[in-house]
C-alpha cells in the first residue's frame, strides 16, 4: 500500500530541503527523497564546498519558514557588489566598479553561506517539524498521474500518493523526464572550479567578480576562517584550462588564483579541497505537468554569476506557496499549475538568456572585445537610473 502525503518533493538539495520546509511551516504533510545521503561536514569526503548568496527577498522566505534563525550567525553580508575588469594586457584592474545596496535598500544584498553548512542547519530545522518526513537514499525513479493524485515509484520499491509533485532533482530530473517535458540546453565549453581561500587583506562584505577571458573569478565574502578572512572564490574558465589548473601543486595552484585575482586580497591560499563542475543553460519547455511542478535545477540551470541560480529557484518556490495557500483544495490541480507556468516561465527565460550574455561576454578573449567590454561597464555605471535598475532586478524585485 502506498504513503500519501499532500506533497512529494524528489530532491534533497538546497532547494528541496527549503521547499520541505515552506510547505510544512504551511500546514501541508510533506515527503521529500533523494538518493544520497547528505554531507553536512565541511572536511568530509563529498562535500558540497560551493556556497549560495541568498539575496534579500530569499533571506525573508527562510525567515518565515524557520531557517534563517539557524543560518543568521553564520551568513557573511554582501554590502557591495564589485565589478572588475581586468581585460588588458596583464591581469590587473583597469575598470573597477562598486554597486553598494545602500543606494536601494537599509539591507545588504544578500548574505553568503556554504552549501554544507546549509544543508546541516536545514535539516535540523526540517527534523522539528512533525508534517515533514525525510528519505536520504531513496531516489524517485517512476510517476504515474490521474486528474485527482499522483502516485511516485521510490527506488526502494515503496510508492507515494501525493496531491503535488515537485520536481527539485537537477538538472537531470527523473521526474522532468518521466512526465516527457524537453529542455534547451547550451553547452559553453567551460567549467567552474569552487574552492575557499584566506588573504591577508579584508574582504568588507564586498563580492568581487573579476572579468578577464575565460569566464569570470568571483571572490564572495566567508567568515573569517581560523584567525583569517576568508572568501569563496568561483573560477570559471575553458575546460581544459580548469583541467589544468585542477591538476596543479598546491604551490602553483596559489600563484594562479593569486594573479588571477590581481592581487586585490594578497596572497590567496587555499583553505579547502577544490571542486569542479561543468557549465550550461538550460530551460524547461515548461514548468508544470500533471500533478507535477518543475522548480530549481530541473526547471532552469544558469552559470554562476549574480548570484541567481538558487534565488531563481526560491522565486519559483514563493509562487508555488503563495498558490498552494490561496487554493489549498486545488494543491496540484490543472488550474494551480497552469498559473505557476505562467508566473514563473518567461521572467526565467528573460533571465536564462541575460545570465547567458553575460557569461558570453565574460569569454572575450580578443584584446579589442574585452575593450569593447570595459567600455561597456564604464557606460553603464555612469547613468545612475540604469545602475539603480539593474541592482534592483539583480534582487528580483524589478
Amino acid at each position: 500500500m502506498a504513503d500519501t502525503c499532500d506533497i512529494l518533493i524528489s530532491g534533497g538539495g538546497i532547494a528541496g530541503l527549503t521547499a520541505a520546509a515552506a510547505f510544512a511551516s504551511s500546514g501541508f504533510s510533506v515527503i521529500c527523497a533523494d538518493p544520497a545521503p547528505p554531507v553536512t561536514d565541511r572536511d568530509a569526503e563529498g562535500s558540497d564546498l560551493r556556497t549560495t548568496a541568498f539575496l534579500q527577498p530569499a533571506q525573508a522566505l527562510l525567515d518565515r519558514c524557520g531557517i534563517w534563525a539557524r543560518l543568521e550567525e553564520h551568513a557573511a553580508p554582501l554590502q557591495i557588489m564589485r565589478i572588475v575588469d581586468a581585460g588588458g594586457a596583464r591581469p590587473e584592474p583597469r575598470v573597477v566598479k562598486d554597486f553598494n545596496a545602500a543606494d536601494i535598500s537599509d539591507q545588504p544584498f544578500g548574505w553568503n553561506l556554504p552549501n554544507w553548512l546549509l544543508r546541516r542547519e536545514m535539516i535540523a530545522r526540517l527534523a522539528e517539524l512533525p508534517n515533514v518526513d525525510l528519505r536520504f537514499g531513496t531516489g524517485t525513479t517512476g510517476l504515474f498521474t490521474r486528474t485527482g493524485e499522483a502516485r511516485v515509484s521510490l527506488s526502494d520499491g515503496s510508492q507515494v500518493t501525493a496531491k503535488l509533485v515537485v520536481a527539485c532533482d537537477g538538472r537531470n530530473s527523473p521526474m522532468r523526464a518521466a512526465a516527457g517535458i524537453p529542455v534547451k540546453t547550451t553547452r559553453y565549453g567551460q567549467k567552474a572550479l569552487a574552492f575557499a581561500v584566506t588573504h591577508p587583506l579584508p574582504h568588507e562584505n564586498v563580492s568581487t567578480e573579476i572579468h578577464r577571458s575565460g569566464g569570470p573569478f568571483t571572490l564572495v565574502p566567508l567568515p573569517d576562517y581560523q584567525g583569517q578572512p576568508s572568501s569563496a572564490i568561483v573560477w570559471m574558465e575553458r575546460g581544459p584550462r580548469a583541467q589544468e589548473l585542477l591538476n596543479l601543486d598546491p604551490a602553483a595552484f596559489e600563484a594562479a588564483m593569486t594573479e588571477r585575482s590581481c592581487g586585490l586580497f594578497g596572497d590567496l591560499k587555499l583553505a579547502s579541497r577544490c571542486t569542479i563542475w561543468p557549465i550550461i543553460s538550460q530551460s524547461a519547455e515548461r514548468l508544470n505537468g500533471e500533478r507535477l511542478a518543475l522548480m530549481a535545477e530541473a526547471a532552469h540551470v544558469v552559470p554562476p554569476i549574480g548570484a541567481q541560480g538558487l534565488n531563481m529557484s526560491l522565486g519559483d518556490l514563493r509562487s508555488l506557496l503563495e498558490l498552494a495557500e490561496a487554493r489549498p483544495e486545488g494543491l496540484g490541480d490543472a488550474q494551480m499549475l497552469a498559473a505557476y507556468h505562467k508566473a514563473r516561465h518567461n521572467e526565467i527565460l528573460l533571465r536564462v538568456k541575460g545570465i547567458d550574455l553575460l557569461n558570453r561576454t565574460s569569454m572575450l578573449a580578443p584584446r579589442p572585445l574585452r575593450d569593447l567590454r570595459a567600455f561597456g561597464l564604464n557606460a553603464l555605471y555612469s547613468l545612475a537610473p540604469v545602475r539603480k535598475t539593474l541592482m534592483q532586478m539583480g534582487l528580483g524585485v524589478k
